[in-house]
């Protein structure tokens, strides 16, 4: 059985501590705006996956319930910066499996200030999910005293660097080109707009990262209503369902690990094979894709997975966002909404706000950062400790 969005919405990202809101506001105003999208009332939702990070177990029923008490299943869904599309995920599993015709994904954050730790309990490393990520991490790099995620995607960048040629110019053009995009995205956490020397020349938070590169932590919420072909053929809304054509989830391998690498430990093999089988279960590849949102939680990453989805070759990727293959104008267009650089990241929405953003593209709603002639999208998120999901979008007709 197919899987369609019939519905999504989101609140606008934002700083942390500067609105006065609590996490269920944040769902009752993105949920709202998903089942208003969609057409349909809460009671016709049958299932309702909710993912965070940040708040006690059962959150997700505080905040589904702002939306109505139907009684309906609520599931709580934790699975770090990956949690918003593992969240999506279930929703479509269920409606594919024929469990539900009708069910609303929610993700959302309420975050504080400051770089993210690294999941460590008190401080203590060997107590953390993601122990083993910076095992590998320290033993090649040392540990330094920065923000542990900057520290270990930004030692990616330096043997990506060291390995292939990188520059500091060509990650900074990845900021560059983010925070240009996310100028046109009302919904944004920030719409400043730098040039690369501007985002070299901020402050550094691991070395080649600067500010300018890294995801901020934000407050947030997102939502969509997946449905069945049969809930569309009785709403009549098959003119506005996109079509959900292949999803994948990979978690953590032996090749994450081996070679001892920061580049294959945050992520890279996980991304390809999960991206190689979404392109075998659609009989689609990235040459049908014209727009992309990716999990940018800091510039290197854009570049890395540029490598994963097929996009270029390895060690490519820094060549490929200095030609402008990945804007307006380019072969792809790549995070039009700004991405988690400048879009902002919170951890439980960040995966079904991109999927949003590549609704509304598919639709043709995207106004002034519309991608003309969008028609198949794709969405990558990825959460360190690990777990990558890829789906692949394709619009009504």
């Amino acid at each position: 059985m197919k899987a369609y969005v019939a519905g999504v919405g989101m609140t606008r990202f934002e700083k942390p501590e500067t609105r006065d809101w609590q996490y269920w506001d944040m769902v009752r105003e993105a949920g709202s705006a998903a089942l208003a999208d969609a057409g349909i009332t809460y009671a016709e939702v049958e299932q309702v996956p909710v993912g965070y990070c940040f708040q006690p177990s059962t959150a997700g029923q505080r905040a589904a319930y702002e939306l109505g008490l139907t009684g309906v299943p609520v599931y709580n869904v934790n699975n770090n910066c990956a949690t918003g599309s593992s969240a999506l995920m279930l929703a479509r599993q269920f409606v594919e499996g024929g469990v539900a015709d009708c069910v609303l994904a929610l993700g959302f954050e309420k975050m504080k200030r400051g770089a993210l730790g690294g999941g460590a309990d008190g401080g203590d490393f060997s107590t953390s999910p993601v122990a083993r990520h910076y095992g590998v991490m320290a033993a090649r790099h040392g540990f330094e005293m920065s923000p542990p995620t900057a520290q270990i995607f930004g030692d990616a960048a330096r043997e990506h660097m060291e390995k292939y040629g990188t520059t500091e110019a060509q990650l900074a053009a990845v900021g560059a080109k983010n925070h240009r995009h996310s100028a046109n995205n009302p919904y944004a956490q920030f719409q400043d707009v730098y040039g690369v020397d501007e985002i070299l020349a901020a402050r550094v938070v691991h070395r080649p990262l600067t500010k300018l590169q890294c995801s901020p932590t934000s407050d947030g919420a997102a939502a969509a209503v997946v449905v069945s072909e049969r809930f569309v053929e009785r709403h009549e809304s098959a003119d506005r369902a996109v079509e959900i054509v292949a999803q994948a989830m990979t978690t953590d391998t032996e090749e994450s690990f081996a070679s001892g690498s920061c580049i294959d430990v945050v992520g890279q093999p996980m991304s390809r094979e999960a991206a190689r089988q979404v392109y075998e279960r659609s009989g689609l590849g990235i040459d049908d894709v014209d727009v992309v949102e990716l999990h940018d939680c800091f510039s290197i990453n854009e570049l890395l997975t540029y490598e994963a989805l097929g996009m270029c070759e390895k060690g490519e990727s820094g060549k490929l966002v200095e030609s402008g293959a990945t804007t307006y104008g380019g072969r792809w267009v790549v995070n039009p909404s700004g991405g988690l650089i400048s879009k902002g990241h919170p951890l439980g929405a960040t995966g079904i706000a991109q999927v949003a953003e590549l609704v509304w593209q598919l639709r043709g709603e995207a106004g002034p950062r519309q991608v003309p002639g969008a028609r198949v999208g794709l969405a990558h998120n990825i959460g360190l400790g690990g777990a990558a999901v890829v789906t692949l979008l394709r619009a009504a007709g």
